[in-house]
């Protein structure tokens, strides 16, 4: 997960202050050195843990925190505070055109994910209710133009390509002439990359520049390559000018340094993260938000949207009429666990529940192998059986293991889950509960 190896170090630290009713500078000193620490393993830049320790240790001096009934949870939120600042302090949006039509330029060395990020982009437009083209600007290899027409093809967004042209710039230019015509209103371009920064690649970027003048240059950048990520974009921002910084890769990242160091090394905030492989995993960076992530708080706003977007109202409208009539079924349940894959599965979904960084990797591949043993078993049941659990005597049971490779214990085991899953959704569907989820937004 995102952030591992730094979160559990300083929950180490915090875990020390928390325990004492009363903590000295000589206890700060001890917690901002392991604190120290933990950032420089987590290949933070130099420069920036030197001054956010500084700045942590000054305010955690402060009489108010020293005097404090929990000196320890001050000293915590004092961290967080100083995280979220580190990270930009709030989300920054993309910059639209007033004219109507936003031209978005991607730049980035290769390897980097660069032509899948432009997809995810504009799966993420698509959703914003805008209408993107894609354009092929890799002149030198044909097959990062095979790869976009392949993913953007995946996304339902048009791609522009022009094989026989050698001008990167005139096929920016006339890309956004014909995204234009077709009343489409944003264009993302997607260029050459190199293995390493050279004059020829900065100077195709700023022709390219110089013919569409992009509202957006976005640099797209390897969260996995730590320090390196950081003074590429520094680079790029000092000789290209950079907008802001796509961070993929995030989650393949325990360390988490490009991005607790990108902000305060450029200047330049990071708009998106990649969560994942799938087109539709690129997400809106909130820096308080991931500082909430790194401390162990957990991302509840995040797990919200996520469900919000991964929901079908329709289902859970019928859902809820079921609910009220006792009626929740096997097919139900596997529809519930259809929606925690859905939303990136069990390691995603607890990234963003308070304390569920604590769960280990072995817990985490035991609850992986439990969802897919459970599908496996609903899966070998008839329709009748999914709708009607009450039918499953003993022969239909041993028959139903048999069938998923599973033992007629663990198929026991799996409809007393569903029947304890049955009681909470009827407990939550009803009376102050009931009410409450719906406040919320919750079917």
């Amino acid at each position: 997960m995102a952030f591992e190896s730094l979160s559990d170090k300083l929950n180490i630290a915090f875990k020390k202050l928390r325990g004492k009713g009363v903590i000295s500078e000589a206890d700060i000193n001890e917690a901002m050195r392991e604190i120290r620490f933990a950032l420089l393993e987590a290949d933070v830049n130099y420069k920036v843990v030197k001054e956010f320790v500084a700045t942590v240790k000054e305010k955690a001096l402060g009489e108010d925190v020293l005097k404090s009934l929990t000196p320890g949870q001050q000293v915590v939120k004092i961290v967080n505070d100083e995280l979220t600042r580190l990270l930009g302090g709030t989300s920054t949006k993309l910059t639209y055109s007033s004219s109507g039509f936003t031209t978005i330029m991607l730049a980035g060395l290769q390897g980097t994910g660069k032509t899948t990020t432009a997809a995810k982009l504009a799966s993420y437009l698509i959703k914003e209710g805008k209408k993107p083209m894609l354009v092929a600007c890799d002149i030198y290899r044909p097959a990062a133009i095979d790869q976009l027409e392949i993913v953007g093809k995946q996304v339902g967004v048009p791609v522009y390509t022009d094989r026989n042209c050698r001008d990167a710039a005139k096929i920016a230019l006339d890309a956004k002439k014909e995204a234009e015509r077709k009343g489409l209103n944003i264009l993302i371009i997607d260029t050459a990359g190199r293995l390493h920064i050279d004059e020829q690649l900065m100077d195709e970027l700023k022709s390219i520049r110089k013919a569409v003048k992009p509202h957006e240059i976005l640099l797209v950048v390897d969260a996995m390559t730590g320090q390196d990520a950081v003074n590429v974009a520094q680079t790029f921002h000092e000789q290209l000018g950079i907008d802001g910084v796509i961070m993929t890769k995030l989650d393949g990242d325990t360390r988490g340094g490009a991005a607790l160091s990108v902000r305060e090394v450029t200047g330049r905030p990071i708009k998106f993260i990649g969560m994942g492989e799938k087109l539709d995993a690129l997400e809106v960076f909130h820096p308080d938000r991931m500082a909430g992530r790194i401390l162990g708080m957990g991302d509840v706003l995040s797990l919200i949207e996520k469900a919000q977007e991964n929901a079908d109202l329709e289902k859970a409208a019928e859902l809820e009429k079921r609910l009220a009539k006792n009626k929740f079924t096997l097919e139900d349940f596997l529809d519930q666990m259809s929606q925690i894959r859905g939303m990136g599965g069990l390691s995603k979904v607890l990234d963003m529940i308070p304390g569920g960084n604590k769960v280990s990797e072995d817990q985490l591949d035991q609850g992986e192998k439990e969802f897919r043993r459970m599908e496996a078993i609903i899966r070998s049941m008839t329709k009748e059986e999914r709708a009607e659990p009450a039918l499953l005597n003993a022969s239909r049971r041993k028959r139903i293991a048999a069938g998923s490779g599973t033992t007629v214990n663990q198929v026991n085991q799996l409809i007393k889950k569903y029947e304890d899953t049955k009681k909470l959704m009827k407990q939550f569907n009803s009376g102050k509960m009931g009410k409450r989820g719906r406040r919320f937004g919750f079917r």
